[in-house]
């Protein structure tokens, strides 16, 4: 299958990565002000969003801090005035996202096309083409830490490893999008590299990875915790050398239950829609972002600039690889720190600290008292590809009842509430709850946490 891959731009970029690698904090700085300039002039020439929301005079060198912010509902209502291609047509994108038989494919034969869940209420659709691709590549083969480094050495392209991804497989989401990109790119992961959907029930994924045995697994941090109940009931036999997370906040708590539980290393790192590798975690567990190509603005309530050490609200995020579908100063909602301090590591790349989304696992009754687990990611999932509902706050009252809140009102509400009880039903019983019941109620507002995000899904507190 063709795919978005150019090895001769990998290389490049590659080289440029190594370089930052051994680098000083003011070579990044010169980077991203180069690069910033590219990204400016290219979204200028091509974006008429942009044009008619910059100040006028506003040039390639125009101080980013000069420039409005956007928000993803305000690109995705304007989506074909914010894309720097004309070819590119949000209607034909969602056709093309509709089917899950073209995952992974090439958009238009250039692009590679992934989707947002839809956690702020808004879904996104991403568009990437081959340059963007090479930076993400170069990055995420360069910069994640090695967890083995004599095993890496033996094997450096991994070549031995059986990797598991287990996550959300039933729409184009980025990691599901990527991980089916490189087993197009090299047909040797085919045999060594699967996919395992997080929302079959835990039972049969439990036998699936003890089938495969993977000796890497890459998954959110409250499935690997999961995975890690399963070990220590003895129905998990796979004993993965390395957990890969992300997608959500790792605790200290998962991690050392993760790790001790399972006997695995584990390493985190954080990424988006937005922009696939924003951070990296080093041998000393600290999170590095890629400033190089990614430029982060915490800011407070008021998006006003936070101080380097100071937790954010929310952080605006630049994306210096995609000129495609220009992302200047957008508000990516997440908590961030910043810290002024440079790594023992010796990495020149700063140390960040990420307050992402802390969504629970909801444990219900199954068969003969045993707990069953329906996992957040799951959850949402289900809500969203299934009954079509984006925005909602879901609640568990006890072991056999879950309370939907939907901020919509009316007929519109009262039809998305029919579809989330529907689907949320027909989830928990596949999963082996015995009794289920799932309340609704309508124009509830969505709580949000300390990271901005809305907190989705929240388990009951036990007696």
């Amino acid at each position: 299958m063709h795919t978005v891959f150019d090895p001769l731009r990998l290389s490049s970029i590659s080289m440029d990565v190594m370089a930052v690698n051994r680098g000083t904090p003011q070579g990044i700085v010169q980077r991203q002000q180069a690069r910033l300039a590219q990204l400016l002039e290219a979204t200028l020439r091509g974006s008429r969003l942009y044009r008619s929301l910059w100040p006028a005079g506003t040039t390639a060198n125009t101080p980013l801090e000069q420039l409005p912010m956007v928000t993803r509902g305000q690109l995705m209502a304007n989506f074909d005035h914010w894309v720097t291609d004309p070819q590119i047509n949000l209607e034909a994108l969602r056709q093309f996202t509709a089917d899950p038989t073209r995952i992974a494919q090439p958009w238009l034969g250039r692009y590679m096309v992934w989707e947002s869940s839809g956690t702020s209420g808004e879904p996104g659709i991403f568009v990437q083409d081959v340059a963007t691709m090479a930076v993400y590549d170069a990055l995420e083969a360069l910069r994640r830490c090695a967890t083995r480094p004599l095993a890496r050495w033996l094997d450096p392209l991994g070549l031995t490893e059986r990797i598991a991804f287990v996550g959300a497989t039933g729409g184009h989401f980025a990691s599901y999008a990527s991980v089916q990109r490189l087993r197009a790119i090299n047909p040797v992961l085919s045999s060594t590299m699967r996919s395992f959907s997080i929302q079959v029930p835990t039972h049969m994924l439990v036998a699936q990875l003890n089938a495969f045995s993977p000796s890497v697994v890459v998954t959110y941090p409250t499935v690997a915790a999961l995975l890690a109940d399963e070990a220590r009931s003895g129905a998990l036999r796979a004993r993965p050398r390395e957990i890969w997370t992300g997608g959500e906040s790792l605790s200290p708590a998962v991690r050392t239950h993760v790790q001790q539980t399972l006997g695995s290393l584990v390493r985190n790192s954080y990424g988006s829609s937005e922009f696939l590798a924003i951070g990296w975690e080093c041998a000393h567990g600290h999170m590095h972002a890629n400033t190089d190509w990614v430029i982060l603005e915490p800011v407070d309530e008021h998006f006003r600039p936070v101080p380097p050490g100071h937790p954010s609200c929310s952080v605006l995020l630049t994306n210096l690889a995609n000129h495609v579908q220009p992302l200047v100063r957008y508000n990516l909602s997440d908590h961030l720190t910043l810290h002024p301090e440079r790594c023992a590591c010796g990495s020149p790349l700063p140390v960040i600290t990420v307050q992402g989304r802390r969504d629970e696992p909801l444990i219900m009754a199954g068969a003969n008292g045993q707990p069953v687990t329906l996992l957040p990611l799951a959850l949402s999932t289900v809500l969203e590809d299934e009954a079509g509902v984006f925005d909602f706050y879901l609640h568990q009252l006890d072991d056999t009842t879950l309370v939907l809140h939907i901020p919509l009102e009316g007929e519109a509400g009262r039809a998305a509430m029919v579809r989330g009880c529907a689907a949320l039903t027909a989830f928990a019983i596949a999963q082996g709850v015995t009794a289920i019941e799932v309340r609704a109620e309508l124009g509830q507002a969505v709580p949000r946490g300390r990271s901005g995000k809305a907190c989705r899904i929240t388990a009951c507190i036990a007696d």
